[in-house]
């Protein structure tokens, strides 16, 4: 781990004013805004990170879940995961979210890890993580060295040839599946930016994962209003039952009317570069009946784009089975 400068700010304006402060064409901000730090840090350690500065940013007042009078749910970016995922209008409102986070990590981790953070939770790619190899997303235009390597738990959707790092968070599908809106506030003024705008595929610039651009941050996510009438899941499957990322995962947000389905929402998890909202699933099943054979059309269109690796194949059957037994169960008494 390198020097760095440690600054504690109070006010939002003052630390977007603090993580502008200094950046660089390729490598981003180095001026990093830090709260739980439950994966800035290890990143520090092993030198992927190497920020000048950490903006301590945990007594801005953003760590409150509120309805809006327009019925939204507005989540701060300093909420801890186990906070949110214990919240009551989250886990009657929003149940795919709690679930979600609750699958995730571990309690302790849960506890300090901040909903801004997890959203922008890196990638556990052992190439990444080791700056001893190739990895374009660490150094741009060094290679991937997880192409033909050892890639079991990497992406089969939204893949490039130069890589194939899969998002991490449980979270972020869960998210995704709520249509959910980051609010950003920076240098340039305040925008919202509906998650599905938020993160970025690879292409040829993997190390751009996302729109932040240096000072900005993230000041909240706002999920739409509740729909009562919904039945929602989040499935994860994972090489074991605790503390571990998922091969693949899917959230559902699932209407049934006089057996067929009114509104559904899928997005897949452990398979995709980014978050994985299927549309192509959504069109599948819209209007048609809530049985298996709807099930299985929607799994298929959903991994018609799939490019999968050298030791990562499983994952299209195994991703086919998670999104059919998540609607299943999303749709079962309903």
């Amino acid at each position: 781990m390198e020097m760095f400068k440690f600054t504690k700010v109070i006010g939002v304006p003052e630390a977007i004013q603090a993580g502008g402060r200094s950046s660089t064409a390729q490598q981003g901000a180095q001026v990093r805004f830090v709260a739980g730090g439950t994966t800035l840090l290890d990143l520090m350690k092993l030198d992927v990170e190497r920020p000048t500065e950490l903006v301590d940013i945990n007594r801005l007042p953003l760590d409150k879940v509120e309805k809006l009078p327009d019925g939204r749910l507005k989540i701060g970016a300093l909420v801890r995961n186990s906070d949110l995922a214990h919240d009551a209008d989250v886990k009657t409102d929003y149940a795919v979210l709690s679930q979600a986070l609750l699958s995730g990590a571990s309690a302790q981790l849960r506890n300090m890890a901040t909903t801004g953070g997890n959203l922008l939770q890196r990638t556990r790619c052992m190439y990444f993580r080791n700056d001893a190899m190739a990895c374009n997303k660490r150094q741009p235009g060094s290679g991937c060295s997880a192409l033909g390597g050892d890639n079991r738990m990497l992406a089969i959707l939204g893949t490039s040839k130069d890589c194939i790092a899969t998002n991490p968070s449980d979270m972020n599908v869960a998210l995704a599946a709520l249509e959910a809106v980051i609010h950003i506030q920076g240098v340039k003024g305040e925008r919202d930016v509906p998650i599905h705008e938020f993160f970025l595929v690879p292409g040829n610039t993997p190390n751009r994962e996302h729109v932040l651009e240096p000072g900005d941050l993230i000041t909240y996510i706002a999920l739409p209003a509740a729909k009562p009438k919904t039945k929602q899941v989040y499935l994860k499957l994972r090489d074991r039952a605790s503390y571990e990322f998922a091969l693949a995962s899917a959230a559902i947000v699932a209407e049934v009317t006089d057996g067929r389905l009114t509104y559904v929402r899928v997005a897949l998890g452990g398979v995709g570069t980014k978050p994985w909202r299927s549309v192509e699933a959504e069109k599948a099943l819209l209007g048609k009946p809530a049985n298996a054979k709807s099930f299985e059309h929607a799994a298929e269109a959903a991994l018609q784009g799939a490019h999968p690796q050298s030791e990562n194949g499983f994952k299209v059957e195994l991703s086919k089975r998670c999104i059919t037994h998540a609607l299943k169960l999303a749709t079962q008494s309903v």
